[in-house]
């Protein structure tokens, strides 16, 4: 099979989107914007999602579900947030469709059925969340409150990108109640780390810890905690945030509690998620002009055996027979595993697809290989093939599955340390940001309007405040202000 993905190098955006449409991860839908998730794609976000639940669940959390609609005026109560999102939102004004009379086989909407509130289709749910919070909430008792969904969402983004950002999406919302802030900001720290700690051990893809900025900030949050991670073009990629909310919803929504002295107090909060983008990030983080390049702890299929078929009946039954053992040893071990005999296609067809979906090891097994109980091995990350004997094959796999894992935590770690820059003065930085791209470390005077007006200049964002930053003494890069610290400067999605 031809290999007709567009190189990195000639167009990094076409690269990504013909690697998301021919690796199977998605598809285009006849609503604009949106996207379909195809079964390969979605296999990925599962193996994501359980991970991620089952963390969610070993930190105390339950999961729930909350509807899809908030009334407008639930949705206008904490004006924050409500006009953080408001030009993202979509809004259902009535509840019926009728035969056009005038038109026939066609439908209009009923004026008649005109609801009585519009209501907002989710593009978060503090909001509709808050409201029931304000019912399960009396008493110091009833605290803490620690719940995710697993949802979508709707913001209604008018330029898109397959995963990166559609106006409909998958992901998980945490949001959870506290009797005190302390408790609230240790949740907040607690969820960031739980983010940051999947990225590196499951997708192999170092992150950024930090606060963002004021201007970054979530609306309707006191204080957003994000990891930041960088893509292969040099630009960064918001990976996961968790949101410090004050009691800024508890008081929109009047949610009190009573405290153990019996006095009433409002309740503290948080909110954190990641999406789908993940598997965004994933791609531009690893994958190469080939295809795919997937970790093994997420690759939806870690190991695919190949046979070399001969005409001979009585050898190919001891290849299957051979192949089966080690497909049932790898099973046993929890290894996905397919043994992909279909006699349709050739075997180098075989091999070109399964590096297309980034499969992370590939085994060839032909007569030759028998007679010498050997099996050619190949791995994704490294494209090295070596025949490994047949005798101990399933441990050997396993451990090359460990140490493909980290050889691409290493070079995605080595990658970022490349692309990481400090810089003192505006010529420096304008040189840097437009010629190595990556995650610039400069100082800023702190305030809105400096860095409104670099995001102006340069189209580069305060993507972090690293946590426990060295302090230092300097001079902001626009303005010449005093500085106490560097801030990490990129472009991104």
């Amino acid at each position: 099979m031809a290999n007709t993905l567009t190189s990195r190098s000639q167009d990094y955006a076409q690269w990504y989107n013909d690697l998301i449409l021919k690796g199977a991860l998605a598809d285009y839908s006849a609503v604009r914007g949106c996207m379909v998730i195809k079964p390969y794609g979605y296999a990925l976000w599962e193996n994501m999602r359980d991970v991620l639940d089952k963390r969610f669940k070993e930190t105390g959390h339950q999961n729930a579900y909350f509807p899809l609609f908030v009334p407008k005026s639930l949705f206008e109560a904490e004006e924050t947030n409500a006009e953080g999102f408001a030009k993202e939102c979509a809004v259902v004004t009535h509840y019926r469709l009728k035969a056009d009379p005038n038109n026939k086989g066609k439908l209009i909407v009923d004026p008649n059925a005109k609801l009585e509130e519009e209501l907002v289709v989710r593009p978060t749910s503090e909001a509709i969340i808050w409201n029931t919070y304000k019912n399960w909430i009396q008493s110091y008792r009833d605290l803490p409150i620690l719940i995710n969904q697993w949802a979508n969402v709707v913001r209604w983004e008018m330029r898109t990108r397959l995963f990166l950002r559609t106006a409909e999406f998958l992901w998980q919302e945490g949001h959870t109640a506290h009797a005190t802030k302390q408790e609230a900001i240790e949740e907040t720290e607690k969820m960031i780390e739980v983010y940051a700690q999947f990225a590196e051990e499951y997708m192999a893809m170092p992150v950024l810890r930090g606060v963002k900025s004021a201007n970054e900030r979530f609306a309707g949050a006191e204080d957003t905690y994000c990891i930041e991670a960088l893509m292969q073009d040099g630009k960064a990629l918001q990976a996961g945030t968790s949101h410090f909310l004050g009691q800024n919803f508890a008081k929109a929504f009047d949610v009190k509690f009573s405290d153990k002295n019996n006095q009433l107090e409002y309740v503290w909060a948080t909110s954190w998620g990641v999406s789908t983008r993940l598997i965004g990030a994933l791609v531009m983080a690893h994958s190469d002009d080939e295809g795919l390049v997937l970790p093994p702890k997420l690759a939806p299929l870690q190991v695919v055996i190949v046979p070399i078929y001969s005409k001979d009946e009585a050898v190919r039954a001891r290849l299957d027979e051979k192949a089966q053992e080690l497909v049932n040893e790898l099973q046993a071990k929890g290894v996905r595993v397919k043994y992909d005999n279909d006699d349709s296609t050739r075997p180098g067809w075989k091999f070109a697809e399964y590096e297309l979906r980034g499969v992370p090891l590939r085994v060839a097994l032909g007569p030759r290989d028998l007679e010498n109980n050997l099996a050619e091995v190949a791995r994704r990350d490294t494209k090295e093939k070596q025949s490994v004997s047949l005798d101990g094959l399933g441990d050997n796999l396993i451990q090359l599955l460990a140490d493909i894992q980290q050889n691409m935590y290493d070079r995605a770690l080595k990658f970022r340390a490349e692309k990481s820059t400090k810089v003192d003065t505006w010529e420096e930085f304008v040189q840097v940001l437009d010629e190595k791209t990556g995650f610039i470390y400069a100082h800023w005077d702190g305030t809105s309007e400096t860095e409104e007006k670099i995001k102006e200049l340069t189209k580069a964002t305060i993507r972090c405040i690293p946590f426990n930053n060295e302090q230092e003494e300097g001079k902001c890069i626009l303005t010449g202000n005093p500085s106490k610290q560097r801030v990490v400067f990129a472009r991104s999605y």
